[in-house]
């Protein structure tokens, strides 16, 4: 992948501090962090009963130069807990499309491998990995999460698409030209995860196999539990259970350049991919890269963002992640936002 040298650097894993493949590293925050405005902020996150502008917050964590230097939970939840990870999962599912990259068995620019879209006079047939990735596909998708109102997503997840996400998806008709227009569309995912099942040659079991070998396991993630459906499809776009701290790894991942102690995971200038801008209407608060949101805690932030408030947000300037976790209805979701941007701020 080429490298975006308008992009701010990625911060390097500290000489002395242990990778986090067994065990994460705690230290205290550091004497310029605002310790009491933190405090503060997470007093209002984790009251019990939850604050009605933001809704409950189940996890929390901070990971400050590769140690975790803040973690609380909701009630008994722990350490131990997973939690969902909603649209998560779609930049996990960037990352196994990285893997498969870098092993030269996909190509992001090339059209997408897929089944009905291959007749003559199709013009879907051109539509690249990358136009999927960026949420420029063209499809027409109707990403609202409320029952009875043509939601595509609702009932591609939970209705008549849920034993074939992808096929669901992939029977959706051209808009816009491909490459044209952005709009988030959890269904561009799914096939994506389909293409990335047919570039392995594996489903289901051996699929969730491969996931793990060549993703979950080298950086240290356990508790990942991806969901299926009945075609042996991840569903990449929504389901992917993990606890805050596999959230973090994951992050972490990220935030060193798809390297960890000295492995390449993800093929170099892939993440530099991930957070290349992706042009979007005016009414998106939020930048878009490829399957990666952008800006959420500053200039040169980028977070994985999930359905009710699931958030890993990375910031390289501070070599920060925060992960949050959480029950939030759209109507808090903007509050939730700018409470993560006033955390990072604790940290500058």
């Amino acid at each position: 992948m080429t490298r975006h040298t308008s992009l701010p650097g990625l911060p390097p894993q500290p000489k002395a501090t242990p990778w986090p493949t067994a065990d994460w590293p705690v230290a205290d925050l550091s004497d310029t962090v605002d310790a009491a405005g933190l405090d503060d902020l997470l007093g209002l996150a984790f009251s019990d009963p939850a604050p009605d502008i933001m809704g409950e917050t189940h996890a929390f964590l901070a990971v400050h130069k590769g140690h975790i230097v803040s973690e609380r939970y909701w009630r008994d939840l722990s350490a131990e807990s997973t939690f969902p990870s909603w649209s998560q999962a779609k930049s996990i599912t960037h990352a196994l499309i990285g893997i498969l990259a870098r092993d030269g068995r996909i190509d992001v620019n090339a059209p997408a491998n897929v089944p009905e879209w291959q007749d003559e006079d199709d013009p879907r047939r051109h539509i690249t990995l990358d136009q999927l990735l960026r949420m420029s596909s063209g499809l027409k998708f109707t990403e609202v999460y409320v029952e009875d109102s043509g939601s595509d997503v609702v009932e591609m997840l939970f209705g008549a698409g849920k034993a074939d996400v992808a096929g669901f998806a992939a029977n959706c008709p051209l808009e816009h030209e491909p490459g044209t227009t952005w709009s988030y569309a959890s269904g561009t995912t799914n096939i994506i995860a389909r293409c990335a099942a047919q570039a392995v040659g594996a489903t289901g079991a051996a699929f969730r196999s491969w996931m793990f070998d060549a993703l979950f396991h080298p950086i240290g993630v356990r508790s990942a539990l991806p969901k299926f459906d009945a075609q042996g499809t991840f569903i990449g776009s929504s389901f992917c259970y993990a606890t805050a701290r596999d959230f973090a790894r994951f992050g972490l991942l990220y935030m060193r350049d798809g390297a960890w102690d000295g492995q390449r995971i993800l093929p170099e200038g892939w993440v530099d991919y991930a957070r290349t801008p992706t042009e979007t209407p005016p009414e998106e608060t939020l930048g878009y890269g490829a399957h990666w949101w952008l800006g959420m805690c500053g200039p040169g932030s980028f977070s994985a963002n999930g359905f009710k408030g699931q958030y890993t947000v990375l910031v390289p300037e501070l070599d920060l992640i925060l992960v949050r976790h959480g029950n939030s209805v759209d109507e808090q979701g903007d509050e939730v936002r700018r409470w993560l941007a006033q955390v990072a701020e604790c940290f500058r």
